[in-house]
């Protein structure tokens, strides 16, 4: 008698779910002393839905971490409690205040973005902790130098990546080995794109914080090396005295410090809404929205060159 047939396909979100979790059990099952790095964005998100789906009902082999600014958007960081909170997992927060206060990082004036100095506070929590392994939600589409690095990337003991020396992962096959003092930045969903991520959050029905979706904001228009970027206008960014000040209907492609972090034209007020925008798009999020990479096509390549995550 012949073997019944499945007539369920995986689609192609099935596939990426999976090769996430097998990384995840991967880290579990190679690393001492890893971590989940967990901001309240929507990457972290699904990463805490992936790692859910690969170690419950048990508790999540890894703490949570997020080094903060002291500049992020008040709405992401009361995601980052809700939802840590909800899912009953330990959340350590490390500040680059507190790395000022130490005098490992020097701002070279009060209005300086503190984003690129999170490499300071990582490392040094890293040393804290001995983590000897940092998940992340970085993707290959972000970014040019994200696309170079594997998904299990070597960091040596001053928390440097040489992309130049990197290890094969053939057959998926992925090498965590590290000695005392240097460990591994881990991308689960590297190969995931922007619209890869909200299908699944559609899908998944995630909960993420509402400066993601279309709402009404004071902003100015700024003239860059790429032509205009939308600024939002906040105590931490306020106009110019030759800008004008526009109340106008926009959203956020991606969330970090506010001094570095534009939002987009936008009405895409739900996930379907925005799936449909994201599908016609053309400029990665990272491109549109992130004032400092602006500044320079490898200035993402230096900063994890130096231990940016």
């Amino acid at each position: 008698m012949k073997a019944a047939v499945s007539q369920h396909t995986l689609s192609h979100l099935d596939w990426l779910e999976a090769e996430a979790i097998h990384i995840l059990r991967e880290v579990a099952g190679q690393c001492a002393n890893p971590v989940l790095l967990f901001s309240g964005g929507k990457d972290s998100i699904c990463l805490l839905r992936l790692a859910e789906k690969a170690f419950r009902p048990g508790k999540f082999p890894f703490p949570l971490m997020h080094i903060d600014t002291g500049h992020n958007y008040a709405e992401v960081i009361a995601a980052r409690d809700r939802i840590a909170h909800a899912i009953g997992e330990r959340l350590i927060v490390r500040s680059v205040e507190d790395s000022m206060a130490r005098g490992t990082v020097v701002l070279k004036s009060a209005n300086e973005s503190r984003n690129k100095h999170q490499s300071v506070t990582l490392l040094e929590a890293i040393a804290e902790f001995e983590f000897d392994a940092c998940i992340g939600g970085a993707r290959r589409d972000e970014e040019k130098a994200r696309a170079k690095e594997r998904i299990f990337s070597f960091r040596d003991e001053f928390g440097q990546w040489d992309p130049k020396n990197q290890r094969p992962e053939l057959w998926d096959l992925y090498n965590a080995r590290s000695m005392k003092g240097e460990n591994i930045r881990v991308f689960p969903i590297s190969n995931w794109t922007e619209l890869d991520v909200w299908q699944y959050i559609e899908r998944e029905q995630l909960d993420l914080p509402a400066i993601y979706f279309a709402h009404t904001r004071p902003v100015v228009r700024r003239k860059d090396l790429h032509g205009e970027s939308i600024v939002p206008v906040t105590k931490l960014t306020p106009a110019r005295a030759n800008e004008t000040v526009e109340e106008i209907s926009v959203r956020y492609r991606t969330v970090g410090d506010i001094t570095c972090t534009a939002p987009v034209e936008s009405t895409a007020d739900s996930v379907a809404m925005i799936i449909a925008e994201t599908a016609l798009c053309c400029v990665t999020e990272r491109g549109a929205t992130r004032l400092d990479d602006q500044a320079s096509e490898a200035a993402m390549e230096q900063r994890k060159k130096a231990g940016y995550f």
